[in-house]
């Protein structure tokens, strides 16, 4: 059966996400949540997939790169126009992505499934019947910013956060920002 996916983004108030490949902002407290939030697995045999786009990916500091414990697919058209590490996996799509998740040794041991930017690859992953949730942050200021989430559909409604999940306000170098959890009620 074809698995389901989430999304998982930060958002200002003017629905930016990223500004010349980098975020806008500087919240330590909330890229930890991000990197526990899609990493975390309760088959501890098994790690999950984070799909993302060409440049979200080489927005990544390279140190960062591949995004450690989990599966890196990252889509371009142009693959021969870049150089990967061997463990990435390189898609022209997010249904080619999905497909691989879904067809090949590559999903085998893969308990969830996270898109993680950027802007056309969260818009197609929400207009997917296949995207349960978008987590996202709501970062409760304007930046400057050059990448923007799009639009959410109609079909998400805000729902109960996880229980690892904080309900209140949070603040980090005068920056406030909320966790929310939207589900695809289709």
């Amino acid at each position: 059966m074809a698995k389901k996916f989430s999304c998982i983004v930060a958002v200002c108030e003017n629905r930016g996400i990223g500004i010349k490949g980098d975020l806008p902002w500087k919240l330590k407290q909330e890229l930890k949540y991000f990197s526990r939030t899609t990493k975390k697995v309760e088959d501890a045999n098994k790690r999950n997939a984070v799909i993302m786009g060409r440049k979200t990916y080489f927005g990544v500091p390279e140190s960062k790169r591949p995004l450690p414990d989990r599966l890196n697919i990252v889509l371009t058209r142009n693959s021969s126009a870049y150089t990967f590490p061997p463990d990435v996996l390189v898609c022209g799509s997010l249904q080619e992505a999905l497909d691989k998740l879904d067809t090949t040794s590559y999903g085998t041991d893969i308990e969830n499934i996270w898109v993680v930017g950027g802007n056309s690859v969260y818009k197609e992953a929400m207009e997917s019947d296949r995207c349960y949730r978008v987590y996202l942050t709501e970062v409760k200021q304007r930046f400057d910013c050059d990448a923007f989430f799009p639009e959410m559909p109609k079909t998400f409604v805000v729902v109960e956060n996880d229980a690892d999940i904080p309900t209140d306000v949070q603040e980090e170098n005068g920056i406030q920002y909320e966790y929310k959890i939207y589900e695809n009620k289709i």
